[in-house]
């Protein structure tokens, strides 16, 4: 689809602070695994966080294409920045969005809009991955209050939040018909910080362990009703996809245009590589395929901005993204030969970065399931 000049004016926008402020931190943050504050910082000044969110809840009133062009180009820079701004703007953000009171959303969408605070998203556990409905972390209400016991792992960002929105079940018996959500803040007793894991990729992002033993938390921190929780993070992980689709396209695009860049400087032969044609077979190829991919994102988010149901294309969209993003950094990384496996040049970084995509908001194989269902009936 072709972008309005709005849009391309806020792409625009995006892709200059990429480029300036965000790019020039990447390998740093890459190599020290260290956590970006200040470009956390100064995308919330730059009104960031809220774009799909109504400015009376302090967003910025725009729309979801606008959110899946920003996580291309963040992205397209930093896959680390990329992945904390997607988890935050849409899996901590949504399901208040969708699903708060206006109590909650006054006292938590607000501040997660603004950039005041910093939000995660609790579903994954050592033994509800995929299949989310088996989750194993529990709750009671005892009196006003609930009591959370349990595990959740590979949370992004989950050691830096301020605000945790977490699924619990009231017995794992009953499989989805007994999850709800709840929202967990930083410091509430019984909410201990794990261990973060050392990764692959996306070591300037924050993957956590989050225990709860005995965690108590107010009756009123219950989002929606409860055995709504199951539906709530669906709902929530159909915007996710359109998220982890951008985050992939927009690594996917980094490494062709870092390859772009190498074969018209770089010459074999006395001959730019640029000029030969199976180079230049391989970069059209690729080339093709991620504006492919884009398209297919930006036609989940325009769905879901005309309040269309997006479940198959949001799936198809990440699962597609994910797969030319590999495609696109395994061919960066051929291209480049031996040079394309050292820290001199950023290809070796984004294939690192890429392979989470095939994993995170559901695998590939997870998206084949969602897909093919919705196209045979459920």
């Amino acid at each position: 689809m072709i972008l309005n000049d709005k849009h391309l004016q806020f792409k625009k926008k995006v892709k200059e602070f990429a480029d300036n402020v965000v790019a020039p931190r990447a390998i740093e943050l890459d190599l020290k695994s260290e956590f970006p504050h200040d470009l956390v910082k100064k995308m919330g000044e730059m009104g960031l966080y809220g774009l799909f969110i109504p400015k009376k809840y302090g967003g910025a009133g725009l729309d979801t294409l606008s959110y899946a062009i920003a996580v291309e180009e963040i992205s397209r820079a930093c896959g680390s920045t990329g992945i904390f701004f997607a988890a935050h703007s849409s899996l901590a953000i949504a399901p208040i969005y969708i699903a708060g009171n206006e109590i909650q959303k006054q006292k938590w969408l607000i501040p997660l809009a603004k950039g005041e605070k910093i939000g995660s998203f609790g579903l994954t556990e050592p033994n509800a991955g995929s299949d989310a409905s088996a989750t194993e972390t529990t709750v009671k209400l005892i009196g006003d209050e609930y009591i959370i016991n349990g595990t959740k792992c590979f949370i992004t960002s989950g050691h830096v939040a301020d605000v945790i929105v977490l699924t619990a079940t009231k017995d794992p018996s009953l499989g989805y018909h007994g999850i709800s959500a709840f929202i967990v803040e930083k410091g509430t007793p019984g909410f201990i910080l794990g261990k973060e894991e050392d990764k692959l990729g996306l070591r300037g992002s924050i993957t956590s362990e989050l225990i709860f033993e005995d965690c108590k938390i107010p009756k009123e921190n219950l989002l929606g009703n409860e055995g709504d929780g199951f539906k709530i993070f669906m709902q929530t992980l159909d915007g996710g996809r359109i998220s982890i689709g951008a985050l992939a396209l927009g690594i996917a695009q980094g490494a062709l245009d870092a390859t772009v860049k190498f074969v018209k400087t770089n010459s074999k032969n006395n001959r730019l590589l640029s000029r030969y044609q199976s180079i230049q077979s391989m970069i059209a190829e690729i080339g093709t395929e991620i504006e492919a991919a884009r398209l297919l994102i930006h036609q989940s988010a325009a769905l879901k901005d005309a309040g269309k149901p997006l479940t198959k294309e949001a799936a198809m969209a990440k699962y597609y993204a994910s797969k030319i993003g590999m495609k696109a950094t395994n061919i960066a990384i051929e291209i480049h030969g031996m040079l394309g496996l050292t820290k001199k040049y950023p290809v070796e970084r984004f294939i690192r970065d890429e392979k989470l995509m095939e994993i995170g908001e559901g695998t590939s194989e997870i998206q084949k399931i969602v897909i093919a269902r919705q196209i045979l009936g459920k």
